[in-house]
């Protein structure tokens, strides 16, 4: 399924002739008379990105912006402005805008930003998937291999583990390898990056010695 690139501007004539636009380089568009509008359906609104009005009745741009970093941060916005400015585009950018353009930009350069905030896209989505998979292979542990997991990332080995257990070091053997068996693993390092991947671990931990 194609991206959908989302225009927020309450200028209807601009609302449209932009969705002409994008539509004929072959993007899907889903255009909003107002930034309400628009959040009102934020839930049901597919992957892509977001050219959204800076000046706008209602809620500005800035605001729904920072609606946006809360409730759908793998969204990207790029920012369309009539007026030139410079103090709002700082803010944008600085609240994570992926672009910021004149409303009288060239197709070219608009194309451009949107192509760079669907990749963006792209890349958030891909990320976000890849940690709800990991997290998702953690939480299919046993509460047993749970324990075991938690204590293996930490650096502790099979004797200190068991002890801290109260089982045998053959039991916890046998529970390592469950945990590497349901993580789809093949190595202590992959565990200790699985652990650091979705934030059970600074990133910078190494892997202990089996």
């Amino acid at each position: 399924m194609k991206p959908v690139v989302h225009i927020v501007d309450d200028d209807k004539s601009y609302r449209t002739a932009t969705a002409r636009l994008l539509s004929a380089h072959g993007l899907r568009v889903e255009t909003y008379e107002s930034g309400d509008q628009f959040l009102a359906l934020l839930s049901t609104c597919e992957p892509g990105c977001v050219l959204l009005d800076l000046k706008m009745p209602g809620q500005s741009g800035l605001q729904i912006q920072r609606r946006l970093c809360e409730q759908a941060p793998l969204l990207p916005v790029v920012f369309l402005t009539g007026e030139g400015d410079i103090k709002a585009s700082v803010e944008a950018m600085k609240a994570g805008a992926k672009d910021f353009l004149e409303k009288n930009s060239t197709a070219a350069a608009l194309m451009e930003a949107i192509n760079r905030a669907l990749i963006q896209c792209e890349r958030q989505q891909a990320r976000h998937d890849r940690l709800q998979a990991q997290r998702a292979l953690v939480a299919s542990l046993s509460p047993r291999e749970g324990e075991v997991f938690r204590l293996v990332i930490r650096g502790h080995l099979n004797k200190q583990i068991a002890y801290a257990l109260g089982i045998s070091e053959r039991t916890v053997k046998v529970h390592r390898h469950q945990v590497m068996e349901k993580l789809d693993v093949r190595s202590l390092a992959e565990v200790v990056s699985i652990a650091a991947y979705i934030g059970l671990i600074d990133q910078d931990t190494t892997a202990p010695s089996p």
